[in-house]
Parts: C-alpha cells; sequence; structure tokens
C-alpha cells in the first residue's frame, strides 16, 4: 500500500482544474525552495489501524497539504479549492487502495508567513482506508 501522500498527489493530479503537476508545482514529504506558489503534501500520525480476524482491517490514517503563495488571496483560493475537491471523497480505489472517506478536519488556515514573505496555508485530512 502507498504512503497517503503518493495517494493524494494522484487524486489532486487528476484534478486538472487545479493546475496541479507533481515536481512542478505539487511535492511530497519535502517543499523547495522554488518554485513560489506550490503545494506539498506530508504524511501524518492518524489513528490506529482496526484489528479483525478476517485481515480486512481499515486503516485511518490523516496527512497535511501545505499551500504556499506569493498572494494571500491566490493561496487560500487555492486552499479552499483542494479542501472541496477531496473532502467526501468516498468509495474510490487508487494504486490498489480503496478509500472509502476522506475528510478535511480542519482548514484551510493560515500557519503564517516564511522568510522569502510567501503565506502557508494548511489543511488537515483523516481518511479510512483499506
Amino acid at each position: 500500500m502507498n504512503s497517503v501522500s503518493e495517494d493524494v498527489k494522484d487524486m489532486l493530479e487528476d484534478k486538472s482544474e487545479l493546475g496541479l503537476v507533481f515536481s512542478e508545482n505539487l511535492f511530497i514529504g519535502r517543499e523547495p525552495t522554488t518554485p513560489d506558489d506550490c503545494v506539498t503534501l506530508f504524511d501524518t500520525p492518524g489513528s490506529n489501524p482496526q484489528l479483525t480476524l478476517d485481515n480486512a482491517a481499515y486503516e485511518y490514517p490523516s496527512m497535511q497539504i501545505r499551500v504556499r503563495s506569493n498572494d494571500y488571496s491566490t493561496g487560500y483560493a487555492l486552499a479552499e479549492d483542494i479542501k472541496t475537491s477531496l473532502h467526501g471523497q468516498a468509495q474510490e480505489t487508487w494504486n490498489g487502495t480503496l478509500y472509502s472517506v476522506i475528510q478535511v478536519s480542519n482548514g484551510p488556515f493560515l500557519l503564517g508567513w516564511d522568510d522569502n514573505d510567501r503565506c502557508l496555508f494548511i489543511i488537515n485530512l483523516t481518511m479510512q482506508r483499506r
């Protein structure tokens, strides 16, 4: 099973209206210094997996999406579009993994500004998958 960030990367790229392309303005695990406007996906601790006798257990991972932008309104709008596109996505299989549901647990909200005066917005997600 892939990391959640790998699957969400594919989900976001599949939504062409977002304009996100992996290794150009969409990254996993490490946010590069450029471009100024980008999205980075981070795997974060989730809840413990379900215990079942038949090994058909659900996992409950979580992740964080960070949107960086030179412009507050543009960054917030992209974060909101990402939130809207992922929240409530259900019963979809990505890279062999069934995502029963994806929920936005909070965000987008302003984390702050980086050393280059770019705004940073955060979205946190929780999921159920197997």
